[in-house]
């Protein structure tokens, strides 16, 4: 569902990323781990066709990232450190203003499902500059799933949130996956990563350091990269 062939990127003349080669299977959750400025944001917004890789490229959900971004697109949903809401809106008009974008069939459905999924139907009609940075988290999560992408990016989608939104989201992603939804996601959590994820994936400088299941890998070996 996933496939990247030695990307790299620059920025003038800082490396961000080098010759990172993995690949992700349909229903997998996998997450991206390394310390700060390892380059993992930078990799989720290579996939997210939001910025174009300096070398190699990519396949999400069969489409070639440098040639058919707007196919990517259609069957991606991100969550990244912006929520992409609009304050001035209600929580219910971001996700018809998002559904309409994305032609979502049987919009109000979905918005009803998702809102109660979120736990968020009483807050509905409230301005989103009125939510809290966790509710503000959820309906962002809410988003990214209203056109029922097969692939969802997340970086560091716990951010934010209390323990009871923490549970909500753990369930939510369980779900996706049991739904054979592809979830790659960035943490800063290493017990939650080696935990709930199959495989991990750790940037180190720039470069993939670690692509191992989870139970092959030691906590012992994770901290060492991320401390460097």
């Amino acid at each position: 569902m996933i496939r990247a062939q030695k990307i790299g990127k620059s920025f003038g003349p800082l490396r961000a990323l080098s010759d990172v080669n993995f690949e992700i299977s349909q229903g997998e959750l996998i997450a991206l781990l390394g310390a700060n400025g390892a380059g993992k944001t930078t990799l989720i917004r290579i996939l997210a066709a939001l910025t174009r890789p300096s070398t190699g490229t990519a396949e999400v959900a069969g489409y070639e990232l440098n040639r058919e971004q707007q196919q990517v697109r259609k069957r991606i949903g991100v969550v990244s450190h912006q929520t992409l809401l609009y304050g001035e809106m209600s929580a219910q008009e971001n996700l018809y203003f998002y559904g309409r974008m994305f032609r979502v069939p049987d919009l109000q459905s979905r918005i009803d499902e998702l809102l109660g999924l979120m736990e968020l139907k009483k807050r509905r009609h409230d301005l989103v500059r009125t939510f809290s940075r966790g509710m503000q988290q959820r309906l962002s999560l809410a988003r990214a799933v209203l056109h029922q992408p097969n692939v969802l990016l997340l970086d560091e989608p716990f951010t934010g949130l209390d323990i009871h939104a923490e549970e909500l989201l753990t369930r939510f992603i369980e779900k996706a996956v049991a739904d054979q939804v592809t979830v790659l996601m960035t943490v800063h959590d290493l017990d939650y990563a080696r935990d709930h994820a199959q495989r991990l994936l750790v940037l180190h400088k720039g470069r993939l350091a670690i692509d191992a299941a989870a139970a092959q890998t030691t906590r012992a070996q994770i901290v060492e990269l991320i401390r460097e």
